[in-house]
């Protein structure tokens, strides 16, 4: 049976509307997987939400309030979304006291990060001092701007059966951080945090790029990404 697969939301600042990208849909839906797309509600919902999916995919938006991993907000700050931060913190921890597998992708990387104390960066080219590559690509959505080095025998690792991707970006904030249970699996060549995992469960996985665009033009490694996420999703299923 295909495993449910909540997939949260992007929201505006005044909570009119939520939305998501039909790429993040499709990349579940055609790995296996039936997307549900999660609204931004706190309260006892989430522990429902928790207990009915099989996987929770972390999608991308705008910036976390730094409040969160105890900082002020930098000039360079984008908007943030406290709601759906909270929203989102609060299921991850539920998720991953559940033992259920987690994928999150560029902002949802960095809210998976923060939500199990990892530090992150409000502004990648403002707090650190060397060189950086172009993070936010002048590209089409799909195309792949620069490399990532994955680290050997990771979760992505084996993912893939690379040590190299080549990725796009679109960030300007980025993991600093991870805690002991957490490692970095992938670094772009300026040094930056592009991808991170748990050392403790079978499947959570952070990336800071946009797989979903990638693999709707059918670049392997992003297929094999969605493919493993969903694959994990359904022998989380099988066991309960």
């Amino acid at each position: 049976m295909r495993p449910l697969i909540g997939i949260t939301s992007s929201m505006e600042i005044d909570g009119t509307f939520f939305t998501v990208s039909a790429d993040n849909v499709n990349a579940i839906k055609e790995a296996g997987g039936i997307p549900v797309i999660l609204p931004n509600i706190i309260g006892k919902e989430i522990k429902h939400y928790a207990k009915k999916m099989d996987g929770l995919y972390l999608t991308g938006g705008y910036d976390i309030d730094p409040i969160l991993f105890n900082e002020e907000p930098h000039r360079k700050l984008g908007t943030v979304t406290p709601d759906r931060d909270m929203f989102e913190v609060d299921l991850i921890k539920k998720m991953i006291e559940l033992g259920k597998p987690i994928l999150g992708v560029c902002r949802g990387c960095q809210i998976l990060n923060i939500a199990v104390g990892g530090g992150v960066y409000q502004d990648i080219y403002a707090q650190i001092d060397n060189e950086l590559l172009q993070h936010a690509q002048k590209a089409p959505a799909a195309h792949g701007s620069h490399f990532v080095n994955v680290v050997h025998g990771s979760l992505l690792h084996r993912l893939t059966n690379q040590e190299k991707l080549r990725v796009n970006s679109r960030h300007h904030q980025a993991n600093r951080s991870v805690i002991d249970t957490f490692q970095i699996c992938g670094r772009a060549s300026d040094g930056v945090i592009e991808a991170i995992e748990s050392k403790v469960h079978s499947f959570v996985l952070g990336l800071q790029w946009h797989p979903e665009n990638m693999a709707m033009e059918n670049d392997q490694s992003s297929l094999l990404i969605f493919q493993g996420f969903i694959d994990a999703c359904k022998v989380q299923k099988e066991g309960f």
